[in-house]
């Protein structure tokens, strides 16, 4: 009969504890808890799911669906490239995306298929669930290998449940985050493996299979680099310092180039030669774009509005890393303490070696170093930190146990040769670690899905109502969801001025202006349109986008040799007709009658692109970066000072008040601001505005909007701008008419 060994009943179990745990915490998030029962229903999608938690789900979303399509995850093919057409139109970007989250996702789709009908978008919204946690299965894997089972448990629960990674890898967040843990720590482990292995061909095979899963990483996240230069680092230097050191250098550098090697071929032979460039170009443009001037400037730098790109502050990267971060860092010193006795080192951490702590101390270390470019690469830290905290918690099991054999007369220590104790100690140990990352899952269940009912018919509308050719104009944040679900080209979406392609446009002849477009002016004039007063204006900048794109300010940039003239021409020139635009150009801003003619075909086209506006009740939260961006001082290359916060209102009586010190009496009009008197008071229903003006010597003016319970305070400058119109009040102006609008969402066109 077969007998399978204990220790291998203990991996099993531990593999499927892990798995189950992290398994089991995600579900919370297909249940919506943050969102009240009698609201529930709005933020369901046709499948009875939540809408996607991260919009830019719904471009993974897309491209899966191009892919089972088609087989390609573009749009179209030009010169054998594959094309993006929905994103940044009209141009449209070749796509330059990592594919083996849309191959996994369509292979799933397909297999689940063959024994009932699924929708792609209910196996997209699942699929995070079940990849996750194996994260914390292959931290397990490596720290067993380092401590005993006890504390590779914890490294593997406190990895799957680790705040930050936890809320991106939810049901609901269809990203590559699912890959940014697990591909490092198993190709960390597997190198690792090879190093330590006597066999020379065992070690060289795990070293080719640590390649092949970086590989796989260089298909899973466009940062897989960040790792492969870690790790790249890291061996030059272990190498030279064993040589210097007088040890045998030859199986190290074996493993070292079968690695790099590996990894090198795979990538060439699969995606090209122009991939094995852009990663040797890599980090000479990273040092550039590292640096204090962002590589479109003088155009605003739209990065700065993107919350995960921005410093996290401590309070952040506490919470978002959990106890694993104090847990990791106290870890590490008390391994060192060991590691440098070589007795404590053979009792207590006999499988350590000093190049997997190094490792480890100089992979936290990076992770720090990384956090000054934003909070996204908190996730960086997050593997050597859980793993050095379940060194740690192996180690104090270890040392409780060993107590239980001490044959000191001291009293106290003859209290843990007592039975049971020591072991319920050591649970103690795990459970303040565990409990505390188990506290912060359940609090970060609470955030609400991206979108709801009415952003999801009124995109629906858009795709049944305005031509294929039309362009969507928002703000960057959704235009994801409104490539994917309207089927309309946007001029902007959330991959932005494309910044992941900047380090190698030099090297593709599809980018054919290089690092000036794709670029952030789009967001200058996108915010413009929606910062001035001007109507004519702004239907001019849309029209120029959604015909031409960029050529316009391109060109004139070639004939003006400077940014800040080329914005002030076309500030001045797009809300006019064509023929003072024209006579501006020759005569005020001395073109020449053929530049000015060919400027004029870009800004003034005779059969304009169709383009909506769409507006929703969440653009309220980015009206400061409109107003931010749209009134880019160029000369300083930086934003000007104005006023902009927004907070809920309560009514009490006939009084409206906010917690952020607005009062007014709705029987008089009458209102405050923290004790000043606003220039105006804009009143608003969705559907009508009443402006009352009160205080010619003040600066700012409330907006309260009843529909949606809300207040916003504006600098008096943007009274009449069209965002205030369009996005606050919702009304219809001389220039954009309504032509769709529910609840919390409005289409608008030009008249």
């Amino acid at each position: 009969m077969f007998k399978i060994k204990k220790s291998h009943l203990t991996l099993i179990a531990a593999i499927l504890l892990i798995f189950f745990i992290g398994f089991a915490f995600r579900l919370e998030s297909a249940y919506v808890t943050g969102t009240p029962v009698d609201e529930k229903s709005f933020v369901l999608d046709e499948n009875n799911l939540p809408y996607m938690y991260e919009l830019d789900s719904y471009y993974n979303y897309r491209l899966t669906n191009n892919y089972i399509d088609h087989g390609y995850l573009g749009d179209v093919i030009i010169d054998g490239r594959e094309w993006d057409m929905h994103s940044y139109a009209p141009s449209g970007v070749p796509l330059d995306y990592p594919p083996l989250l849309i191959y996994l996702t369509a292979f799933i789709y397909k297999f689940i298929n063959l024994f009932a009908s699924i929708p792609l978008l209910v196996v997209c919204f699942w699929l995070s669930a079940f990849i996750a946690p194996l994260a914390g299965v292959v931290a397990y894997l490596l720290t067993r290998r380092l401590t005993n089972e006890k504390g590779a448990v914890v490294a593997g629960i406190l990895t799957a449940l680790a705040p930050f990674y936890f809320i991106r890898t939810v049901p609901g967040w269809f990203d590559t985050d699912i890959f940014i843990i697990l591909f490092p720590i198993l190709v960390v482990w597997i190198l690792w493996e090879a190093s330590i292995n006597k066999n020379p061909k065992k070690s060289l095979l795990l070293s080719a299979t640590a390649g092949l899963g970086m590989f796989l990483f260089s298909l899973a996240w466009n940062g897989w680099q960040y790792y492969f230069y870690l790790m790249l680092s890291f061996g030059i230097l272990w190498i030279l310092g064993c040589y210097i050191r007088g040890k045998p250098v030859r199986k190290s550098l074996k493993i070292f180039l079968t690695f790099v090697g590996i990894t090198l071929i795979l990538l060439t032979v699969t995606t090209g030669v122009l991939n094995l460039m852009k990663l040797l170009y890599g980090p000479l443009e990273f040092v550039k774009l590292t640096g204090s001037q962002n590589p479109w400037s003088p155009w605003p730098n739209i990065y700065l509005s993107v919350s995960e790109l921005s410093k996290p502050t401590v309070e952040g990267i506490i919470s978002g890393i959990g106890f694993a971060l104090f847990g990791g860092i106290i870890g590490l010193i008390w391994t060192l303490r060991v590691m440098l006795n070589e007795k404590l080192k053979k009792r207590y951490l006999k499988s350590m070696n000093w190049s997997i702590y190094i490792f480890l101390v100089l992979w936290t270390f990076t992770g720090f170093l990384a956090l000054f470019k934003g909070s996204r690469f908190i996730m960086i830290m997050i593997p050597p930190l859980t793993i050095s905290t379940g060194i740690m918690v192996g180690l104090c099991v270890d040392f409780l146990d060993s107590l239980k054999n001490n044959k000191s007369p001291n009293k106290f220590l003859s209290l843990f040769k007592k039975k049971y104790l020591t072991s319920i100690l050591a649970l103690v140990v795990i459970l303040i670690v565990i409990v505390p990352a188990v506290a912060n899952v359940l609090q970060s269940l609470e955030m609400p899905p991206g979108a709801d009912d009415d952003m999801w018919n009124s995109l629906e509308w858009i795709q049944h109502n305005t031509p294929n050719n039309a362009v969507v104009f928002s703000n960057w944040a959704p235009g994801h969801i409104i490539t994917s679900i309207a089927n309309r080209s946007v001029s902007l979406d959330g991959r932005m001025a494309y910044i992941e392609t900047v380090q190698s446009r030099e090297l593709d002849d599809a980018y054919t202006y290089g690092v000036k477009s794709p670029t952030t002016a789009r967001e200058y004039w996108i915010d413009r349109a929606f910062y001035t007063s001007d109507e004519n204006l702004s239907a001019g900048i849309f029209r120029m986008l959604a015909t031409s794109g960029d050529m316009g300010f391109l060109t004139l940039d070639e004939y003006t040799k400077n940014t800040t003239r080329t914005v002030e021409i076309l500030n001045n020139i797009l809300g006019v007709d064509k023929s003072v635009a024209m006579d501006l150009m020759v005569n005020y801003y001395n073109l020449t009658q053929i530049q000015a003619e060919k400027i004029i075909v870009y800004t003034h086209p005779d059969n304009p692109t169709p383009y909506v506006i769409w507006t929703y009740t969440q653009m309220v939260n980015k009206g400061y970066w409109i107003f931010h961006f749209g009134d880019w001082d160029f000369d300083t290359n930086s934003g000007r000072n104005f006023t902009y916060n927004f907070a809920g209102i309560q009514h009490e009586g006939n009084m409206v008040k906010s917690t952020t010190g607005l009062s007014l009496n709705l029987e008089n009009g009458y209102a405050t601001y923290k004790g000043q008197v606003p220039f105006c008071v804009i009143r608003s229903d969705g559907v009508s505005e009443n402006k009352t003006y009160l205080n010619e010597s003040s600066n700012f003016c409330v907006v309260i909007l009843f529909d949606e319970s809300k207040m916003i305070v504006i600098d008096r400058r943007f009274e009449n701008s069209l965002y205030t119109k369009l996005a606050l009040e919702g009304i219809n102006t001389n220039k954009f008419k309504s032509i769709y609008r529910n609840n919390s969402t409005v289409v608008w066109q030009s008249v």
